[in-house]
């Protein structure tokens, strides 16, 4: 464990000159204390990393000295193999220089990595896509890319969503774009609105690219924009997605479900409400049934989620709910009543 990290930290201070031990810390996910160890460790094995003091300070390899250490292992190959989605290559107009990349790199490896690196893309391959909805590149994708490359502002155009309390509109937003993401096959551009405070969300916003309808260079825009070093493309997602998630969640249904129930819940019902409701829930009735004050985007979206269960589910409140599941069970036994009734006959 520890001789990986070292090795990750040479390769670190000889591709990035000047880290602070905080910075490598970071990287690491280790305290500074124990950079200041490691750098001790890696001077003791040779290689001369120098800890330099003041403004421009930082670790550092001695002038001139390059780690052997690139050299890739056969995992270490694989998992390069495996890194790129083809689908998002290709939608970023990125996929003929990955196929010439991956030509390069097969070029330089010895035979026995070559053959590690194509069995595992034999072996292994990633569809981003979801289930049951056809994929498709935004118009807009390749042109948004090229300005995330190259850290262009621009001004987008964006066709908000139609919803029952917000008619859809178009806004324009000027914009600098930080990153691309995409989820279950739907691609997202996340990036700052320029000179908007730092507190609160800071600034930043998130479009789906395919909702963007109008893309060019921001007026005025002179060079490319200055990025946050701190900024963290994967955690940023990671945050705004759960926020996202929980605050679709704007009702609340109390229900009580039998233990089949409490198994089928999570397969039916949002996750993040699924999660919070479990963690407060109750111990089982004299029944074996457990109540759960459960998240809902609202009630009609509970009523398909939850109809699902079928009897594994008591709906217990609000009131409209509980009655629009009895005349929904009441129904349900009219209709399947009637072959009772010719067999009676």
């Amino acid at each position: 464990m520890r001789a990986a990290r070292l090795i990750r930290m040479a390769l670190l201070v000889q591709s990035t000159p000047g880290l602070t031990a905080a910075a490598l810390a970071r990287e690491l996910e280790v305290s500074e204390r124990t950079v200041i160890r490691d750098a001790q460790a890696l001077v003791e094995a040779g290689v001369p990393v120098r800890s330099e003091r003041g403004r421009a300070g930082g670790y550092r390899l001695a002038p001139g000295y390059r780690t052997r250490l690139t050299t890739l292992r056969p995992t270490e190959a694989e998992t390069l193999y495996l890194s790129g989605l083809p689908a998002a290559l290709r939608d970023l107009g990125l996929s003929d220089a990955a196929d010439t990349a991956r030509l390069k790199l097969s070029a330089t490896l010895l035979p026995s990595l070559r053959e590690a690196a194509e069995s595992s893309a034999r072996r292994f391959h990633l569809d981003a896509p979801a289930w049951f909805r056809e994929p498709s590149a935004p118009e807009l994708l390749p042109e948004l890319a090229r300005a995330v490359w190259s850290d262009r502002t621009v001004e987008l155009t964006y066709a908000r969503p139609d919803r029952e309390d917000a008619p859809g509109r178009t806004v324009t937003r000027v914009l600098e774009p930080y990153g691309l993401v995409l989820k279950a096959g739907v691609w997202y551009v996340v990036g700052r609105i320029p000179g908007e405070p730092a507190d609160g969300d800071g600034g930043w916003r998130t479009y789906r690219v395919d909702r963007v309808t109008a893309l060019a260079p921001a007026p005025g825009a002179d060079g490319p924009f200055a990025r946050d070093p701190s900024f963290d493309l994967a955690a940023h997602w990671r945050r705004s997605a759960a926020g996202f998630a929980r605050v679709l969640l704007r009702a609340t249904v109390t229900v009580r479900l039998s233990e089949r129930g409490l198994r089928g819940l999570p397969s039916v019902a949002d996750p993040a409400g699924v999660e919070e409701a479990l963690a407060h829930a109750g111990e089982p009735d004299g029944a074996g049934r457990v109540t759960l004050e459960l998240p809902v985007e609202s009630e009609d979206v509970a009523f398909a989620q939850l109809a699902g269960l079928g009897a594994d589910v008591e709906v217990l409140a609000p009131p409209g709910l509980r009655a629009r599941f009895r005349d929904h069970a009441q129904a349900l036994v009219r209709l399947y009543g009637r072959d009772a009734a010719k067999d009676q006959r």
